[in-house]
């Protein structure tokens, strides 16, 4: 099994930006479908940017329609991490992000199904960003 951690939250003005990190243990996550989520109070969890498993011809990105184009995903397949880079944040972006993963060999978690949550099986304890003047 594939343990996840997250670091990298905390306060942060409007306009600010914030790298989180997703450590993972036990697996190597070229075979993995990764995603990004936030859960904000009184609001359901929300898909923000996945990354597919490593195929033979790419590897794939998706990323929610209110973080596209201030927000990055990216990963460090030496590392065995996956990184969230968040510019330009908005009061709105204030949440709990998760990192979470799945298995996936074949490359078959690609488009919105990154972002959607009943996708995953394996999920990090949550880190927190405040967004805040």
């Amino acid at each position: 099994q594939v343990q996840l951690v997250e670091s990298g939250g905390g306060l942060v003005q409007p306009g600010g930006s914030l790298r989180l990190a997703c450590v993972a243990s036990g697996r190597m996550l070229d075979h993995y479908a990764v995603g990004w989520f936030r859960q904000a109070p009184g609001k359901e969890r929300e898909g923000v940017s996945g990354i597919s498993a490593f195929g033979v011809g790419a590897e794939w990105t998706f990323d929610a329609e209110s973080v596209k184009g201030r927000f990055t995903i990216s990963k460090d397949r030496a590392e065995n991490k996956v990184y969230l880079q968040m510019n330009s944040l908005k009061p709105e972006d204030a949440a709990v992000y998760y990192c979470s993963a799945r298995r996936d060999p074949h490359q078959a978690v690609v488009g919105d199904a990154l972002v959607a949550p009943a996708q995953y099986d394996t999920w990090g304890q949550g880190t927190l960003v405040t967004v805040s003047s």
